[in-house]
């Protein structure tokens, strides 16, 4: 017949829980025993019955084998601190920060003119000073920033002229500066042709028109 599967549920029967526990005692004390002398590992093992005694075994020596699980787990927390310790190593420094934005939160708030009733006379003559102090440093950067500007202006303005001189030196040899610097543009010989052009007014046949002009000198 086939050994039925126990359910991991305790024992509501007390005498079959003491007969169960007497057997498994036995048996993982025969475990140990048997892992330890094939193995050749350090084994210990304690047992504490419902009632409180105490079941021990162990391969060498019970103390010794405490000893080394000890400084054992030290260096594995050592390097590996526990998720407890470091989770209330983030809340401890969650709290931290929140106190310290609410700090900021009040500063900027009495900065603005906010919540001033609270302020004692001292606070307000910090806040008195640090704004002064503020003052003064945004009046320096903006002196800093104009100089800049002008600088940058200059040397534009330097670029500027260098260009419009280069652009004059381009134009065309006909023209001449004049006694003030001034450039002079002379006309062309084309230029006179037109201009020699007679603009005196005559009312007359073309021929009579004609005629005069041959007899003009």
């Amino acid at each position: 017949m086939a050994r039925g599967k126990t359910q991991m549920r305790r024992i509501e029967n007390s005498t079959s829980r003491q007969v169960t526990f007497s057997k498994r005692r036995n048996g993982l004390v025969k475990k140990a025993f048997e892992l330890s002398v094939l193995c050749d590992a350090d084994v210990a093992l304690i047992i504490f019955s419902t009632r409180g005694k105490l079941y021990e075994f162990s391969s060498t020596s019970m103390k010794e084998t405490i000893e080394l699980y000890r400084r054992h787990k030290k260096e594995i927390q050592a390097k590996n601190p526990p998720v407890e310790q470091n989770m209330q190593h983030l809340k401890l420094e969650k709290a931290s920060l929140m106190e310290k934005i609410e700090r900021l939160e009040s500063a900027k708030r009495k900065f603005l003119g906010e919540s001033m009733i609270s302020c004692t006379t001292e606070e307000i003559l910090q806040l008195q000073q640090q704004l002064e102090r503020s003052i003064s440093s945004i009046r320096t950067r903006k002196i800093q920033v104009f100089r800049q500007q002008i600088e940058q202006l200059k040397e534009k303005g330097t670029a500027l002229a260098a260009e419009n001189s280069m652009l004059l030196d381009k134009l065309s040899p006909q023209e001449e500066r004049g006694s003030n610097g001034e450039r002079v543009i002379e006309p062309s010989a084309d230029i006179s042709e037109v201009l020699d052009v007679e603009t005196e007014l005559f009312i007359g046949p073309p021929e009579t028109r004609h005629k005069r002009a041959l007899q003009k000198p």
